[in-house]
């Protein structure tokens, strides 16, 4: 038996080459940062939030087509909630709903959200903060953007980040689930529905 000993206590001492492998070595135990590639776990998408991207956050918007729609909501600003609301109801809804474009964005966390940015109003009552978030989404389509509100301004002003930004990885799934998951609940395709409910006071 060799007499070279590792002092005792001493767990980060360098062991003798003719005493057998340490089992707790963490050299061999620690996982690769890319175990998770190597061993097919897939990341699934349970929460999808319906939101304007945060101010802090670089974002891109899904460039193609069939990962944005023109809908009807309802927005409850007091609750900060989004509602999808069936074209049916449109008239008996009128002045409660906004024409929106809903837009798929990922952050650099890799975060999806639904991005609802108001249409241009058919009377032609445009708004400044409106017409910048439009900007933002497009150029979100092809480069990495920050939108930052400027009161003083009465618009959004928009960020770019540097060309040296990694491409965005876009998750596997269609547009119709990404929508599913974000408004589970938050459909309204009925006047006795709860949101319609409190819009009219009758709760």
């Amino acid at each position: 038996m060799s007499d070279k000993m590792i002092p005792p206590g001493d767990s980060e001492a360098k062991r003798d080459e003719s005493l057998p492998p340490d089992p707790f070595d963490l050299t061999a135990l620690r996982l690769s940062q890319d175990f998770v590639s190597m061993f097919g776990v897939k990341k699934l998408i349970t929460t999808v939030r319906a939101k304007k991207p945060s101010r802090q956050d670089f974002f891109r918007v899904h460039p193609s087509p069939d990962y944005r729609a023109p809908v009807l909501m309802i927005h409850l600003k007091e609750d900060q909630e989004y509602f999808l609301v069936h074209p049916s109801l449109a008239g008996a809804l009128d002045g409660e709903t906004v024409p929106k474009t809903i837009y798929t964005v990922v952050n650099r966390q890799g975060v999806v959200s639904l991005w609802p940015v108001t249409l241009p109003p058919s009377d032609g009552r445009d708004s400044d903060w409106w017409k910048s978030e439009r900007d933002a989404a497009e150029r979100a389509m092809t480069k990495w953007v920050r939108l930052m509100p400027n009161m003083s301004l009465g618009a959004n002003e928009i960020l770019e980040g540097p060309a040296s930004m990694a491409e965005p990885e876009w998750p596997d799934m269609p547009f119709k689930e990404l929508l599913r998951i974000a408004f589970d609940g938050r459909l309204v395709d009925r006047l006795d529905h709860p949101v319609v409910k409190r819009l009219r006071g009758q709760t």
